[in-house]
């Protein structure tokens, strides 16, 4: 997606666990912090049960970059979700490399919910780190537009 001035605009599909990150996301938006809008939030109920076809499957409709958020590791609300998570997404985040995805499209962070000031500076760093790959044409089956 492009804007008037012909600047690349991504699309970002946003994995954040009901606990803590979309508490974050959700103070951030309360608080009028400001972050582009560019992300697409779907809440689930923790980081540790965040399937990896979830994220393969944002790439194949078309999803420019992947970010995952969870509970910062040891206050998990399941205890250990977000320690499987971490060793989940390690090995994912090696096999889509090894599979040539550009290393930048996947992201993932730990926030908590009161911290509203950090999502909304990694929402913006996530946004510019893939607006400056371009957009994503791995893994991509159907390029769907949204509005």
């Amino acid at each position: 997606m492009t804007t008037a001035n012909n600047e690349f605009q991504p699309k970002i599909t946003t994995f954040l666990c009901n606990w803590c990150s979309y508490g974050a996301a959700d103070l951030a938006g309360v608080s009028r912090m400001a972050y582009p809008p560019n992300i697409r939030i779907i809440r689930i109920p923790c980081s540790g049960r965040m399937s990896p076809k979830f994220i393969l499957e944002a790439f194949r409709r078309g999803a420019d970059g992947v970010w995952v958020s969870g509970c910062h590791p040891g206050d998990c609300h399941y205890i250990a979700g977000n320690y499987h998570a971490r060793r989940k997404f390690t090995l994912l985040n090696d096999l889509l490399s090894y599979a040539g995805l550009e290393p930048g499209r996947l992201h993932f962070s730990w926030i908590s919910s009161a911290e509203g000031e950090k999502f909304a500076r990694v929402a913006t760093e996530v946004i510019e780190t893939v607006r400056a790959l371009g957009p994503n044409t791995r893994f991509v089956k159907d390029r769907i537009e949204v509005a």
